[in-house]
């Protein structure tokens, strides 16, 4: 991984990760939050890619400054303009229903054999997946514990995929690359692998993998480092701070090489 300072391309798109990478000790603050508004106001596109629930991204969609939002882990895009929300899916409801039976009883299994885990708080605004807790709102647990878990999972037939506070799993051939592909495909009408050149993308653990690969403008706050044993595919830049002060640092070296 090489240093945030030797990036210098001009970029016109960004996605990014939201827990641990927008945000510090689970709090988004006032200078993350100022610097998705200056990237809107210099003209850089953002879409935050996500693990969090259809709940948090119908919200974020409407409210934050940015082009889109990708949620449960690629599952659909919403997009809000001229006052009318926009929503894709990469699975359909008659299929979405079947999976949510089938993540019930992986739900049963996970809480009944890891003791100390939880479903997270937000799982009643979730529609394509199962978020268990292993930090969030729980004491920490062990890796052997949420190694389990992601074992149950993959048991069941399930994609499990382990972030900075929650493993999630679902069923369906999808995750964040590929629904940036289907956005990005919408949105331009060309694909994103042919113009990855003013692209980037920022995040922090592993479920951002996939995009850490894909990507050649792929960054990361420093927290990564936590995981980076972990990663096959690691970023290709790392900024010198965590979390929400990472992303800071990232998007003002975005908007200096955009001037």
């Amino acid at each position: 991984m090489r240093a945030l300072s030797q990036f210098n391309k001009k970029i016109n798109l960004v996605f990014t990760d939201i827990d641990d990478t927008l945000t510090s000790q689970g709090q988004l603050g006032t200078r993350a939050y100022s610097k998705l508004w200056e990237l809107h106001e210099q003209g850089v596109q953002v879409v935050p890619v996500t693990g969090r629930p259809a709940g948090w991204c119908e919200m974020i969609a409407r409210m934050w400054p940015v082009c889109a939002v990708i949620g449960e882990n690629g599952a659909f895009y919403f997009q809000y303009q001229n006052k009318k929300m926009k929503r894709a899916f990469a699975i359909d409801e008659d299929q979405r229903l079947i999976h949510q039976k089938q993540l019930k009883n992986i739900e049963t299994e996970v809480l009944q054999k890891v003791s100390g885990s939880a479903l997270a708080s937000d799982q009643f605004c979730r529609l394509f997946d199962l978020a268990i807790d292993f930090c969030e709102d729980v004491k920490p647990l062990s890796q052997k514990d949420v190694n389990e878990i992601v074992s149950i999972f993959k048991k069941h037939g399930a994609t499990a995929k382990v972030s900075s506070i929650h493993v999630n799993g679902w069923f369906g051939d999808y995750d964040k690359k590929t629904m940036c592909e289907i956005f990005y495909r919408d949105q331009f009408g060309m694909e994103l692998g042919d113009n990855l050149e003013s692209c980037a993308f920022i995040g922090d653990s592993p479920n951002d993998e996939p995009l850490f690969e894909f990507f050649e403008n792929s960054f990361a706050v420093a927290n990564i480092k936590d995981f980076e044993k972990q990663l096959k595919f690691k970023p290709q830049f790392i900024c010198p701070s965590q979390g929400g002060e990472g992303f800071a640092e990232f998007a003002d070296h975005v908007v200096k090489a955009s001037n």
